[in-house]
């Protein structure tokens, strides 16, 4: 996974990868002429004291010196652009996907892993493309030129190298090989501290409200200390890693010296031979250093590339059509025939057989006790979801044949739970239409209830929301949600139980406003109160998944058992308070 991930989103760098791989094969060679040109100075110019001979050599060394620096640099410099960039392309990818994922696939990830996928996931796969381009490619340059250097110093060393190089790979190896599981491990365990944290922050007055503050702090606790064990585990092999290095390096130094020394001594060897031996030895094993640097890397990174992988290998269940249906004939017209939907792995559909029409100008409305799939059935107008069997039709074309654009251009949603973004009141209502002039929004927010609330915000259509609208309150977000849908003035509005936050006063007036506004467009509207939808042109009543009466207020009164069971339950609610 890792590999192909590489591969594909490092294609359009090839230009710049080949630059850094110039760049430090020439700031490479640069390094490992040095020692030779050191030997020189000591058998040639200290030995022999030519001073003139020690300059001339010293100054060839400082060029190159600066040739090798030069190199460096502008290697360094093109490997992080090419990484930042391979990161940012990478990122806008998973973000693409997920943009494109309907609410089935998002429920299976989950948001706290999707967000750690898309940073933490990210930057490790990042992370090692950079130390690849600034390390991993001059580690072979620098160990293949090394061992071919250090034999022309002295044949008869060279065993040292086959013995200490293939010691030092088989033990680092091994050390890796106990890190992939740990690295494994430990990014679901980032998920699971991510997601509590989250339900957390969210969820913080519920937690105050029924004192579960030291319930929650255990929990989180559980989660921290899981984490915090296998990052230990994970640390103490990384902690093992460089011991291991050094000890292979001083242990390989000391025999360089030792047997060198008996070479010298019986003069099959210069001093300057040796001293240059010595430094392409340590060259050599710096350079399988530099590598397990990098491959300390590669577990991590693999996990993360495939986490990122199962991503953007995920097809999303809401397939767009390849010729969507752009131009239709009619107007604010819907159908559900036969509809039936089941969720994945469940054992009975959560809806059945659900037939009706919505016509413009018409108000119909949908009531049925919890679970009994309002909301679902809403959800598949916009492709939130797709119906298992049947068809849902908007303007007499079923849905999945229509083009995506044009089918949320017909369409005004205000779900359940509104959501706004952070930003200011007007980059909030911007959402349902981008260029909403300031004269539309106040007269949305007017029909909305909520133009009194805005105005006296400070700076008004500029008044500043946070994450969620968590700086408003529950009506006033519900009220600003509504107020988004009718800047965008579309042909199907659907109320998911979006007045339910509303006081009885507010809500009538808001009704009333609505009329006036909504006069030839279909409005679908979910309720739990009675009083919010008798004035409907049509109820749906829905049980079990299934309809089980159709008509007005009145008439269902008269022959739907479980409207009139709803009704009555309500009455008797409104009596006893």
């Amino acid at each position: 996974m890792l590999l192909q991930l590489l591969r594909t989103y490092l294609a359009p760098y090839k230009r710049p990868i080949a630059g850094v791989v110039a760049l430090q094969l020439l700031s490479t060679i640069a390094s490992l002429y040095l020692p030779s040109l050191n030997a020189d100075i000591i058998d040639k110019g200290v030995v022999l004291g030519d001073t003139s001979y020690i300059l001339r050599i010293g100054a060839v060394m400082l060029g190159i010196s600066f040739v090798q620096i030069l190199g460096s640099v502008a290697a360094v410099y093109l490997s992080a652009r090419t990484a930042m960039g391979f990161g940012r392309d990478l990122r806008s990818a998973v973000f693409r996907r997920v943009g494109e994922f309907s609410s089935r696939e998002v429920a299976s990830f989950g948001a706290p892993s999707l967000i750690t996928r898309n940073t933490n996931d990210v930057q490790q796969v990042q992370t090692l493309a950079m130390m690849t381009f600034t390390l991993m490619v001059m580690a072979p340059i620098m160990m293949i030129g090394g061992v071919i250097m250090a034999m022309r110093q002295d044949f008869g060393l060279s065993w040292l190298v086959v013995v200490a190089v293939p010691g030092l790979a088989i033990a680092l190896g091994v050390i890796m090989w106990q890190m992939i599981p740990a690295y494994r491990t430990m990014q679901t365990r980032i998920d699971g501290v991510n997601r509590v944290l989250r339900e957390q922050a969210t969820g913080i007055r519920v937690l105050r409200a029924f004192v579960r503050e030291p319930f929650e702090a255990a929990r989180f606790g559980k989660a921290n200390t899981e984490l915090t064990d296998v990052s230990i585990t994970v640390g103490r092999w990384i902690a093992a890693m460089f011991p291991v290095v050094m000890l292979v390096l001083n242990v390989a130094s000391v025999a360089v010296l030792w047997f060198g020394g008996l070479r010298v001594d019986s003069g099959e060897m210069q001093i300057g031979s040796l001293t240059a031996f010595l430094a392409y030895l340590i060259q050599i094993l710096m350079s399988v250093m530099m590598a397990t640097f990098t491959l300390i890397m590669v577990p991590r990174a693999s996990v993360s590339a495939e986490r990122i992988s199962a991503v953007l290998d995920t097809k999303s269940s809401v397939v767009p059509p390849v010729a969507g249906v752009t131009h239709v004939t009619q107007r604010g017209h819907l159908e559900f025939r036969n509809v039936q939907y089941t969720y994945p792995g469940a054992d009975e559909p959560v809806l059945r057989d659900v037939s009706f029409e919505a016509h413009p100008g018409k108000t119909t409305a949908i009531i049925g006790s919890t679970g009994a799939g309002k909301t679902t059935l809403i959800s598949l107008i916009p492709r939130l979801f797709d119906a298992t069997s049947g068809a849902v039709l908007v303007d007499g074309v079923d849905v999945r044949e229509l083009d995506p654009d044009t089918l949320w251009s017909k369409i005004g949603l205000v779900p359940q739970m509104p959501y706004l973004f952070s930003g200011t009141v007007a980059s909030n209502l911007r959402y349902g239409s981008p260029n909403a002039t300031e004269d539309e929004m106040w007269a949305a927010l007017e029909i909305a209830q909520a133009k009194e609330f805005v105005a006296a915000m400070p700076g008004g259509l500029e008044a500043p929301i946070a994450q969620g609208g968590t700086t408003v309150s529950g009506g006033q977000r519900q009220r600003l949600s509504i107020a988004r849908a009718l800047v965008r003035k579309p042909e199907l509005y659907l109320f998911d139980d979006s007045f339910s936050a509303l006081d009885l006063a507010t809500e009538a007036r808001l009704r009333q406003a609505l009329r006036r506004v909504m006069h030839d467009a279909t409005v679908l509207v979910v309720a739990q109160r009675v009083s919010t939808i008798r004035d409907a042109d049509q109820i749906v009543v829905l049980e079990h998944g299934a309809v089980v009466g159709l008509g007005s207020h009145e008439s269902l009164l008269k022959v739907c058992k479980t409207y009139f069971e709803i009704v009555e339950s309500q009455q008797m609610l409104q009596v006893a308070s």
